[in-house]
């Protein structure tokens, strides 16, 4: 079973079109869209642990130029 989640990015000033595409390109991102609101991008990833999901979320997506905060949101099934 895999773990998912959601997680909420905040971009420098006019940086959200080119930090959607980058994170689009990550590897384990299934996609990363622009919202309005207080986030300017909302990716949804996936891995097959909650240790692989944090690799992928701190070491590819936070790395990325232009992000000033991230807000990761794993999915839980209840």
């Amino acid at each position: 079973m895999s773990v998912q989640a959601y997680i909420l990015v905040q971009t420098e000033v006019g940086k959200s079109n080119e930090v959607a595409k980058a994170i689009n390109a990550i590897d384990g991102v299934m996609n990363a869209e622009h919202v309005t609101g207080p986030y300017d991008v909302i990716v949804r990833a996936e891995a097959k642990s909650i240790d692989e999901l944090a690799k992928v979320v701190l070491t590819n997506v936070q790395t990325v130029k232009g992000i000033t905060r991230t807000l990761t949101c794993p999915i839980v099934n209840l």
